[in-house]
């Protein structure tokens, strides 16, 4: 998956404006354009698709974690200048302020069978004997799952 598929998903999912996105980068002392949100939610085959770089998605998913959970004394976390699935899927996680069972149920609602033990290894830190890299199919259907919870919810409104 790509970081702009990642934003797509994300704003899809919780319905979220142009304004909405660039309000969450300031969230993070970080400005961004309405043109440059614009130029990562084009399509795929659009020549003026602009690549979202993983310090830029980074960025954006710790202004998500502010924005959902409220801000930390002190000064906003760092931005990660390599993105990996995993990194991604625990700052899904932390946003959301999801458990395990959560996180479980929600992959059960597309049809991925996860224990709690296979869980824990996308959390784990690599180098450790029980990580596990998360890979694309895991993420996509992560965000598949809260795409159908998040939008049930925003309909039922």
């Amino acid at each position: 998956m790509t970081n702009n598929d990642i934003l797509r998903r994300i704003r899809y999912m919780f319905n979220y404006s142009d304004q909405d996105i660039i309000a969450i980068f300031k969230l993070t002392d970080h400005d961004v354009r309405k043109t440059d949100v614009r130029d990562w939610l084009k399509k795929k085959d659009d020549p003026l698709l602009k690549e979202l770089t993983d310090i830029e998605l980074s960025i954006f998913l710790n202004g998500l974690i502010i924005e959902t959970r409220g801000r930390k004394e002190g000064p906003p976390p760092e931005a990660e200048y390599h993105l990996t699935n995993n990194i991604i899927l625990r700052k899904l996680k932390i946003a959301l302020d999801l458990k395990a069972d959560d996180m479980i149920d929600l992959f059960e609602l597309v049809g991925v069978k996860l224990s709690k033990h296979e869980l824990s290894a996308f959390f784990r830190k690599p180098g450790h004997p029980s990580y596990r890299p998360c890979l694309d199919q895991y993420l996509r259907n992560f965000l598949t799952a809260l795409q159908t919870k998040y939008k049930n919810k925003l309909r039922a409104k």
